[in-house]
């Protein structure tokens, strides 16, 4: 049952679609006192962009080759071979991550949205960030489409709008 503690995260999402979508989030959204966590690094290159804005950023990725590929092209950079569905190895890498890049753009099809969803979940719940960026165009087309409840005044507001959006 659900009750009023649940899905109270601090963390922010912030959906994207695309690569450039994605990296034109780094200026902004990452700081030099962040702890960044890279989730789908596949060769390094957005993890490379975003290592001389933060603290400290650590590339994952579930192929070992891809990895071996990243650790090649970027040898100043720390990469580790993580399954993103394993949120307990991420913990294990033992760093305080205030922001998470998930780039699940290669999981798709009609489970792609409740996957994002649950990544974004269980990455909010158990390492707490302050902002989760994802390229993800099925979760940046669902949020598009998302108005939160505000009560009965937005019922007003929405309906006096309402002949101007037709």
């Amino acid at each position: 049952m659900a009750h009023d503690r649940q899905f109270k995260w601090k963390t922010k999402f912030i959906a994207t679609r695309g690569v450039k979508e994605y990296r034109e989030t780094i200026p902004v959204w990452v700081n030099q006192n962040d702890v960044v966590l890279e989730i789908g690094c596949a060769w390094g290159t957005t993890t490379a962009l975003i290592a001389p804005r933060c603290q400290e950023v650590i590339g994952t990725d579930v192929s070992p080759e891809v990895i071996a590929r990243a650790r090649e092209k970027h040898p100043h950079l720390r990469f580790e071979v993580l399954d993103a569905f394993d949120v307990r190895a991420a913990l294990d890498l033992g760093k305080p991550f205030t922001k998470i890049y998930i780039d699940i753009s290669g999981v798709s099809g009609y489970r792609s949205l409740l996957d994002a969803i649950a990544l974004l979940t269980m990455y909010a719940t158990v390492l707490c960030p302050e902002a989760i960026i994802v390229k993800s165009g099925a979760l940046k087309h669902f949020a598009s489409q998302c108005i939160p409840w505000r009560g009965l005044s937005q019922v007003e507001s929405y309906a006096k709008a309402a002949p101007a959006r037709r």
